[in-house]
This record gives structure tokens, sequence and C-alpha cells, in this order.
């Protein structure tokens, strides 16, 4: 459904931006180019938009203050990254790379990963990820959590078939990486299910575990969910068995243009690490993260 909705969205805007410029192309080219322009970068805006309320909003945020050059390199790093995810692989590569449970590129004994993508997202989010992954003999599932405005409670049977799959392929309990709301729906897993035991270790990139100034504007059930401090969110920890938390390593940046204050993507008990001048989207691709990451697959990584 996702995919559809976003291959629906960009098509209309380049048709929009295409339609601009054949209308004004003869008689005022400067202003068709404009105007097309204007249309296709348009999301450039909002994005600077998202950086300058971040600004204001981690002023009382014990985290590090972003430098100038530090949000300006993370908008540079948002405007990059963003098309090639909701504008190319999410809406027309979803299953680039499906996922890898068969006994033909799976070793069993090897441990096996579950990525569980963000809000407005779907598998494809982790596509380069897979693409490191699918010779490896690492089993994978990347789940695609829907409906996507649903309940973020909703998505554990998702995942808990995911994790159900990757270690009946492996004989081992699987990493699970996850990116925004994905570790909030991880979260969600642990405490429906009790399955401490059953899970190596959980990355979250850009979690709002204590949720986001901008979930304000969320009008769908996940949304309210991820507003500052909800009612939700204090319901996930409740009667948690000590250590569950050390479970975590939560990667938060000082420039996240979705998650702020940054300190709210972090767990007491976790290993938090903070990374500079990096985007919220842009951060799920950072070689630091990803070559950290996927070292928790090998013997001895805890």
């Amino acid at each position: 459904m996702l995919a559809r909705l976003q291959r629906f969205i960009t098509l209309a805007l380049l048709a929009v931006a295409c339609g601009w410029w054949f209308y004004f192309r003869v008689h005022a080219p400067q202003f068709a180019i404009a105007g097309f322009f204007a249309i296709v970068l348009g999301y450039t805006g909002f994005l600077a938009l998202e950086f300058m309320l971040l600004r204001v909003v981690n002023r009382g945020d014990p985290s590090p203050r972003a430098t100038a050059a530090e949000l300006f390199s993370a908008w540079l790093g948002e405007t990059l990254v963003a098309p090639r995810v909701f504008c190319w692989r999410q809406p027309f590569r979803p299953n680039e790379v499906p996922d890898a449970l068969s006994p033909v590129n799976v070793v069993h004994g090897r441990r096996g990963v579950v990525f569980i993508h963000g809000f407005f997202c779907n598998r494809a989010f982790w596509t380069p990820w897979l693409k490191r992954l699918r010779s490896s003999g690492h089993a994978f599932v990347a789940v695609s959590l829907e409906p996507v405005f649903a309940s973020i409670d909703d998505y554990v049977p998702q995942i808990e078939a995911a994790v159900t799959q990757v270690t009946e392929a492996t004989g081992m309990p699987p990493l699970l990486v996850c990116h925004s709301m994905g570790g909030l729906a991880a979260r969600a897993w642990l405490k429906a299910m009790q399955s401490e035991a059953r899970v190596h270790q959980v990355v979250t990139i850009g979690t709002p575990h204590k949720g986001t100034w901008l979930a304000r504007f969320g009008r769908g059930t996940n949304g309210r969910q991820m507003r500052l401090l909800s009612d939700w969110q204090a319901q996930l920890d409740h009667g948690m068995p000590a250590g569950r938390h050390a479970l975590f390593t939560c990667w938060y940046s000082n420039t996240d243009n979705i998650v702020f204050p940054a300190s709210t993507a972090t767990l007491p008990g976790a290993d938090n690490r903070l990374v500079r001048g990096a985007a919220h989207v842009q951060m799920a691709f950072l070689p630091r993260i990803v070559v950290d990451t996927l070292a928790r697959l090998e013997p001895g990584s805890g």
C-alpha cells in the first residue's frame, strides 16, 4: 500500500513539474525553469524548516549544540538521501533484495538479522544493508509494517513472525536493527512477547524513545504514540525486567531533523552513541553505523 502511495506522489509531482515547464516554456522560459525546480526541489525547503525548528527546540536539551556547519551538512545529506529512499527505492523497488531464509544462501549457525523500518517507510528502506548481506550467508528479514497509520502495537505479530523465521533458519537469536519508529515497534514486541532471551541485541537509529516534538502534528494512531512523553511510551517500560535496556545500542544525532530534542532518542541503561551532524534518514546509511552494527553478527560480538 505504501509503495503505491509513494509511486502516486512521486509521479504526480513530476507530472505537475513537467506540466508547468511545458505550459510556460515558450513565452516565459525562465519562469518555466524556475517553477519546474521549485516543484521538484520544494522538499528541501521543508527540510530547512525542520532544521531551524530542531535548533530552537534543542536549546534546552543536554545533548551537544549543533554548529551551523553541522546543520548545513545534515541538511545537504538529507537533501541527497531522501529522494533515493522515498522517490525511488520504496515506491519502485520495494522487493529488489528479497529476504534471505533459504538453506541455499543461509549458513545455519551464522547469526541473522531482522530489519524494522520507521514511519512512512517499507522494507526497501534497508536495501543498501540487504545488498551487503545477501552473499554473506547471514539470514535476514526486512519487514514492511502495515497499516501505515496503525497503532505500533499492531506491528507486533509481523515482528514476531520475522524473528521466528530468522531463528529457525539460523538456530540463533537474531540481531534487531531498527530505524526511527521501528525501535518503538521492537520495544512493543519485547513487552508483548517477553522475549529478551530470543534476541541477541537491538540497535536503534534515530528512534524517538521518549517521543519527538514533531509528532504533535501527527494524526494517525502511531503519530500520537510518538508525541513527547506520551502515555503509550510510559507503558512500554511498565513491568520491564531489569536489564532489558542493556540489550540496546541507541544511535542519535544532534542534527536529527525528525527526532528532537536530540536526547529523546536515548534510553537509560542503553549504550547511547552520539553522531554529530547527521540527519534522520542519512544517519541510517552512515558507514560508521553500518559497519559497527553488522559486526555484531560475528562470533564474540556479545
